[in-house]
């Protein structure tokens, strides 16, 4: 099994925290989608023709594409590719994109998992975020997904913004598990350099939120979710049994996949390829059929490294019998041998036969990992 992730670049307006790659248009889009449709073409046999379990498309904003552009683009990729019949196919949505037309739209194309962006249901941190949707669209766009009988909806939301209270976000967290939502994705606000945020707090006219605040609402997000019967599979992910994203989770489990558009990253085990991030480049360079992308293959340290990096965050962590088979007694023992320490601090436990971070240890994932990482040749 392997997965597809399609990068649709597009915004209508510029999120003050965003650091994935994007283009502020609206214009027309007909020479990335051609662009795109070549690359597929070009790359199909990267993932030597396993069937493809799940299919992510995201941004951006996919949702300022048409659902002609839509089914142009999944259509494209049925014929290429082989497709699981039950092929989990995810699209982010901007609440102010969503109408019932849309939705039954993105149904006919077999799209059968909705992330919808709500951010927050407070219209303070909305403005302060740059979001283009207010509370009550977000709210209608929510129950209109639901009522449109779409199984499978998650919304993300942002906690850590300056300004919001320990209230506040318990606030945003009981709203939220109101609904029938199945998954929920909670990140922290960070200050990416080069964003809107990054270049405000080198300057001094935004603050990140106390340490002690940031902690507290994490362990709050993480209490409130567990009452309402969601399951902790990954630091910033909460989905019910059944509902966890199968795209995410086969990342973090080392599967395959093939990254489609500017800036997309490709993985197959052994080397990782990414896109150039600059849409005119891309869409020149496939055309001309010149390299758009860069590689690098990955030895045995690189490849112990992406493991840890992707494990250590999940509900499932590192599995000894995984490294021991894959990277052998030294792999093994210096896992080990390291984790005793972070089990004596109670920040990482064994549960069965696998090294997973406790609630305290989540709180300085980073830096756990960051010990765990196998230093390089020079």
């Amino acid at each position: 099994m392997a997965g597809i992730y399609i990068h649709i670049p597009f915004c209508k307006k510029l999120c003050y925290y965003c650091d994935f790659y994007h283009v502020v248009s609206v214009n027309d889009n007909s020479a990335f989608i051609d662009a795109l449709l070549k690359e597929a073409s070009l790359r199909k046999d990267y993932l030597k023709s396993e069937t493809i379990s799940t299919i992510y498309l995201g941004g951006g904003t996919p949702s300022v594409f048409s659902i002609k552009d839509l089914g142009t683009i999944l259509n494209h990729i049925r014929k290429l590719f082989k497709i699981a019949e039950d092929c989990e196919i995810t699209i982010e949505l901007n609440p102010d994109d969503v109408q019932s037309a849309y939705l039954k739209g993105l149904k006919y194309n077999q799209i059968n998992r909705i992330s919808l962006g709500i951010q927050s249901w407070r219209d303070s941190d909305l403005k302060m975020l740059n979001r283009r949707h207010d509370s009550a669209q977000g709210i209608i766009a929510l129950n209109e997904t639901l009522n449109a009988g779409f199984e499978n909806v998650s919304i993300d939301l942002i906690y850590g913004i300056p300004g919001m209270s320990l209230k506040d976000w318990e606030s945003n967290l009981d709203f939220s598990f109101s609904f029938d939502i199945k998954h929920m994705s909670a990140y922290h606000l960070t200050f990416e350099p080069g964003t809107v945020f990054g270049k405000m707090l080198e300057k001094g006219t935004i603050s990140e939120i106390d340490e002690n605040e940031s902690a507290a609402q994490f362990n709050h997000l993480i209490e409130k979710a567990e009452s309402a019967g969601f399951i902790q599979y990954e630091i910033s992910n909460f989905g019910k049994l059944s509902y966890f994203s199968i795209h995410n989770s086969n990342y973090w489990k080392q599967v395959s996949y093939l990254g489609l558009g500017p800036s997309a990253h490709s993985f197959n085990g052994y080397s990782r390829q990414w896109n150039i991030r600059d849409l005119k480049g891309y869409v020149k360079f496939v055309n001309a059929g010149k390299p758009f992308f860069e590689s690098e293959e990955l030895d045995t340290k690189k490849r112990f490294n992406e493991y840890i990096i992707t494990s250590l965050r999940t509900m499932w962590g590192i599995d000894l019998e995984y490294v021991e088979g894959m990277f052998e007694k030294e792999g093994y023992d210096y896992v080990v041998n390291l984790a005793e320490k972070f089990r004596n601090y109670g920040l990482m436990k064994l549960e069965k036969k696998s090294l997973v971070l406790t609630n305290q240890g989540k709180l300085i994932s980073d830096n756990i990992i960051s010990e765990f990482m196998m230093p390089g040749d020079e």
